[in-house]
C-alpha cells in the first residue's frame, strides 16, 4: 500500500466515524487536493485488496474489518507508552481516585469511559462482570434495526467466562469484528486492558461498541482507565 492510499484510508476510517455514512470519492478529493479521478482509482484498488467496500451501487466507502485492523495496528506502533494528560483522561483519573473502595473505583472507570466513549463499558470484578451503557450500543445507527442485537447479547452473555479461560495478556488488546470470539458478524470492537488488581493479576477494563468508532480516541482511554486502576489499586 502506498503512503497515499494509508493516508486516505486513515481519512475514510475516521470521517466514517464521524457521520456514519460511507464516504464519497469528492469529499476526499477535496482533502488531498487532487482529483475526483485520482481518488476514486485509489479507493478502487483498495477495495481490490480488501481494506474498504461499497456497501451500496454509486453509494462511497467504508472500511473493512481487514482496514479497521490495518489502521488500529498503524495507532499502536506509532503511539508512545506514556499517554497525553488530556482533559478526558484527568476526568477519568479523579473519578477513580475519588471512589474509595476498590470495586467503587472500578465502577466509577466503567460509568466515565461510557460518558467518554459513548459505548457499552465493562470490566471483571473477581468472577463477575459490570456493565453499564447497553443504551448507548443500541442506541448507535448500526443496531437501530436490530438484526444484531441478538448476536451482541450472545458475545455479553459468554465475555466473562471467555476472559476467565482466554485471560488476553497484552496490556490493550482490541478485537475488530469478526476477530471477537463470539458474535463475529455483529459489527462490534472490543477493547479491553488487562490491569493488575486485588481481586486477580488478570482483571480487565473495556468498551464494547461498533466497529465505526474512534479508535485513536477510545484506546488511548481504555489504556489509561487500566493503568490508573493498577496504579491505585495494585500496591
Amino acid at each position: 500500500m502506498t503512503v497515499r492510499q494509508q493516508n486516505i484510508l486513515s481519512a475514510i476510517v475516521e470521517q466514517f466515524a464521524e457521520v456514519a455514512s460511507p464516504v464519497g470519492s469528492s469529499l476526499m478529493a477535496k482533502l488531498f487536493n487532487v482529483s475526483s479521478a485520482t481518488i476514486r482509482a485509489e479507493m478502487a484498488e483498495l477495495e481490490r485488496l480488501g481494506f474498504i467496500t461499497q456497501p451500496h451501487t454509486s453509494a462511497g466507502r467504508i472500511p473493512t474489518d481487514k482496514g479497521y485492523r490495518y489502521y488500529v495496528n498503524a495507532i499502536v506502533e506509532n503511539t508512545q507508552p506514556v499517554l497525553p494528560e488530556r482533559r478526558a483522561e484527568k476526568a477519568l483519573a479523579s473519578r477513580v481516585q475519588s471512589a474509595g473502595a476498590p470495586e467503587r473505583m472500578i465502577r466509577n472507570a466503567v460509568d466515565t469511559l461510557v460518558e467518554l466513549t459513548h459505548n457499552l463499558g465493562l470490566a471483571t470484578i473477581g468472577n463477575q462482570l459490570y456493565m453499564s451503557g447497553l443504551s448507548n450500543l443500541f442506541g448507535q445507527p448500526e443496531f437501530v434495526g436490530g438484526a444484531h442485537v441478538q448476536q451482541v447479547a450472545q458475545l455479553l452473555d459468554n465475555l466473562e467466562p471467555w476472559l476467565r479461560e482466554a485471560a488476553p495478556n497484552e496490556p490493550l488488546s482490541v478485537y475488530i469484528g469478526a476477530e471477537n470470539p463470539i458474535g463475529r458478524t455483529a459489527g462490534v470492537t472490543l477493547i479491553i486492558s488487562r490491569f493488575r488488581s486485588p481481586f486477580s493479576d488478570r482483571s480487565y477494563i473495556g468498551t464494547l461498541g461498533p466497529t465505526r468508532q474512534s479508535y485513536r480516541d477510545v484506546m488511548g482511554l481504555v489504556a489509561r482507565a487500566g493503568q490508573e486502576l493498577e496504579e491505585v489499586l495494585y500496591v
